[in-house]
């Protein structure tokens, strides 16, 4: 019977100093961990459930299972570890604190902003110019809809609607990323300047894809979605417990990106908020973001208008959701997540900004307390 093990944080804290200490850093990020689960599970059921401080955690992973101890012990080393930066061309962006990602979509059916950028060229850079200028560390170009239901786009297309968009963006000095699942359409962009791959897949729709990351040498973020190998994205989400499920699933896809030669330090893993996932399992994922960063690779978070909020707001609009995708995005700072996705560029890094500082200041809270 297999047997798999899973170390969740499920203590986040302000600071080590509220802890005496017993706490420690989540990635290298600005969350912090003093209470974790050591969760054992077999032929999909949870059968065993630890709790543990850092203090006591080498003897918790000592008692279990020979099995999966050393597995325990990688996800405990995992919990933290610092990520360097990415190296992006010339460009260095920090994963110490969390990160911007800015989307220009170029497509004609994308869920909220489809068409808005495809047929004005000039219209699609100056707001890239601005989600630059606001502090978004990376631009998101996309030339296909990923939304339920969105028609398959030749890749010819594709490439004709993305390649204009990345030059434009890379012309300005911007650090560049393409959201495609296509290898023709990666080797495009990358010609063309981007500096690293998004795919909704996970490298599991195009068998050419990992061989086209690996030879390219850029980062790339492995994205989970249950129907990854088909043309649906969203086709085939059955899942016993969605965060291990998820978990279990992005470590696969993580392990065959390696197989193929793509190195450790430039992959970045998204549980894929949205895809194949009802409102409960969305909701569960964000409750359990900071399990991922047990599988030791930074962390992307892309939630922004997505459905979750409208059908948790009185099925709001996608263009009235700002105040939802504001909240999902300071949630998955607080859980250590390196980097959101976003629409709305500004507003969101204005609510970082304070939200760190908030953080900056927590680290001197307990400074009065003895000892």
């Amino acid at each position: 019977m297999p047997q798999h093990v899973y170390i969740r944080p499920i203590g986040l804290v302000p600071g080590p100093q509220s802890e005496h200490g017993n706490a420690i850093r989540l990635a290298g990020s600005m969350a912090y961990a003093s209470r974790f689960a050591v969760i054992l599970r077999r032929d999909g059921d949870i059968v065993e459930r630890w709790l543990a401080a850092p203090d006591t955690m080498a003897q918790v992973l000592g008692a279990l299972p020979d099995e999966v101890g050393a597995d325990a012990e990688a996800q405990w080393a995992n919990l933290t570890l610092a990520h360097p930066p990415l190296q992006l061309g010339p460009r260095s962006v920090a994963l110490d604190q969390p990160q911007v990602m800015g989307i220009l979509n170029v497509t004609p059916d994308s869920f909220s902003d489809g068409g808005r950028y495809l047929d004005d060229r000039a219209a699609g850079r100056e707001h890239a110019a601005a989600m630059v200028e606001a502090g978004a560390a990376i631009i998101d170009v996309g030339g296909e809809s990923t939304r339920p239901g969105a028609k398959a786009l030749w890749e010819g297309d594709e490439i004709e609607r993305v390649v204009p968009a990345i030059e434009d963006c890379v012309a300005m000095g911007a650090a560049v990323s393409i959201d495609t699942r296509k290898a023709a359409v990666m080797e495009a962009a990358l010609e063309a300047g981007a500096h690293l791959v998004n795919d909704v897949s996970g490298l599991a729709h195009d068998p050419r894809s990992a061989e086209v990351v690996a030879g390219a040498g850029c980062p790339v973020v492995l994205m989970h979605a249950p129907g990854a190998a088909g043309e649906d994205l969203h086709e085939g989400g059955d899942y016993d417990l969605v965060a291990f499920d998820v978990f279990d699933a992005l470590r696969a896809r993580r392990d065959a990106a390696l197989d193929a030669g793509i190195e450790a330090r430039n992959i970045l893993l998204d549980v894929g908020i949205g895809f194949g996932k009802s409102l409960g399992e969305n909701l569960a994922l964000v409750n359990a973001l900071p399990l991922f960063h047990a599988l030791g690779h930074p962390l992307l978070f892309g939630a922004s208008r997505k459905r979750m909020i409208g059908a948790l707001s009185k099925e709001a609009p996608a263009d009235e959701r700002l105040g939802g995708s504001i909240a999902l995005a300071l949630e998955a700072m607080r859980c250590g997540v390196q980097m959101v996705r976003v629409h709305d560029v500004a507003e969101t890094v204005q609510a970082r900004n304070v939200w760190r500082g908030l953080r900056d200041a927590a680290l001197t809270d307990f400074s009065d307390l003895p000892g």
